[in-house]
């Protein structure tokens, strides 16, 4: 139990990290004051598409988790439940809104630092990229493990099968959170993203894209709340089901309690060494930024595979070997889900010329 408070060391952290790296893309130069005005523009509309979201999902989510009460205390389980579902739908999204506030700041940012460097404009663009990252790993571990060691403290659960059945509500808030804001912000995205082509391009003759077209900026807001509210919730949902779902199996094959704190480990420990990961990614002048990018991802990858070994190994007696295996595996499956998706679709590969050659015929 005492081993927790590191991993919620590791939560608060990543918070920490994120506010400072936040502060130092604050500190950068905006550019132009047509970069400013059109940043600001941008980050107002977005703000304002936000706030109307959440508006309604906070009645949402108030109605759901009265139910959820509600159906606990009939079925004769505990109505934390529903608290544990509050908890994953704030989380949620305030991971979203944390990131899309810094991805805004960063946009023009990111802009001026090209028109002198490409490596300067990786940086303040990758650094804005980490901030929505270590947001959604922080507060995805924070709530988790904080839901954990406050219904044990208390000794609110007669047993732990019924505390992990009552923090499962936290993926379901999670979860609702994220569908909402990633279906609605997609959806805004695409209605702006076609009326700026048909209005702008047919009937004004306004080139795409063109800062003059109301809708161009409407475009660009829906960017910044799909792509990166809506999609952060959405990683804050598989975050958290990840790990909440790891928890509930290890109950259920072991039914002993290191088995159920294992994934709350590995993920403070991950919490750690991806905050190495992003000190590996530089970019020298003329470089690649993907191979920049590759360095910290591989890295990061390589020193977590020992530590996971570690912690598997020192926490649980039966099945060490086996459950390294699995985490492995899966780390595997997602570098390379990467590497392919890379390959059909970066710049300069077999598959990507491929398609430039069939198009000069059409």
């Amino acid at each position: 139990m005492d081993n927790l408070y590191y991993v919620l060391g590791a939560g608060v952290l990543a918070m920490v990290y994120a506010f400072w790296k936040t502060s130092w893309i604050n500190d950068q130069d905006e550019g132009t004051d047509r970069m400013k005005q059109i940043g600001a523009s941008i980050a107002d509309g977005a703000m304002a598409f936000l706030k109307a979201e959440y508006r309604v999902l906070a009645i949402f989510v108030v109605i759901v988790a009265c139910l959820l009460a509600f159906a606990a205390n009939n079925q004769g389980d505990s109505w934390l439940v529903s608290i544990s579902f509050l908890s994953g739908a704030i989380t949620s999204g305030l991971a979203g809104f944390l990131g899309m506030r810094v991805a805004t700041k960063a946009n023009n940012r990111t802009t001026n630092a090209a028109q002198t460097s490409l490596a300067k404009a990786l940086n303040v663009a990758f650094t804005g990229g980490s901030v929505m990252g270590l947001s959604v790993v922080g507060l995805g571990v924070l709530g988790v493990t904080g839901l954990y060691v406050i219904y044990n403290y208390f000794e609110l659960f007669p047993d732990s099968q019924k505390l992990i059945q009552a923090i499962t509500g936290f993926s379901l808030g999670a979860s609702s959170i994220a569908l909402f804001a990633r279906v609605g912000g997609g959806i805004y995205t695409k209605a702006a993203d076609v009326g700026a082509d048909l209005v702008g391009k047919v009937e004004a003759g306004i080139p795409e894209d063109h800062p003059l077209n109301p809708a161009t900026i409407a475009d660009n807001v829906g960017d910044n709340v799909g792509d990166v509210a809506g999609m952060g919730a959405d990683l804050f949902e598989s975050y958290v089901g990840a790990i909440i779902g790891s928890m509930v199996l290890g109950w259920a094959i072991f039914g002993e309690l290191a088995y159920v704190t294992l994934p709350l480990y590995i993920a403070g420990a991950g919490i750690i060494v991806s905050i190495i990961g992003t000190f590996m990614v530089s970019l020298k002048e003329g470089g690649s930024p993907q191979k920049a990018l590759n360095i910290g991802e591989f890295g990061s990858s390589g020193i977590m595979v020992m530590v996971m070994y570690f912690i598997i190994t020192n926490t649980v007696d039966t099945n060490a070997m086996g459950i390294f295996y699995a985490t492995l595996i899966g780390l595997a499956a997602g570098l390379g889900i990467g590497l392919i998706t890379e390959y059909y679709t970066g710049t300069g590969t077999k598959p990507v010329k491929s398609v430039v050659d069939q198009s000069i015929t059409g």
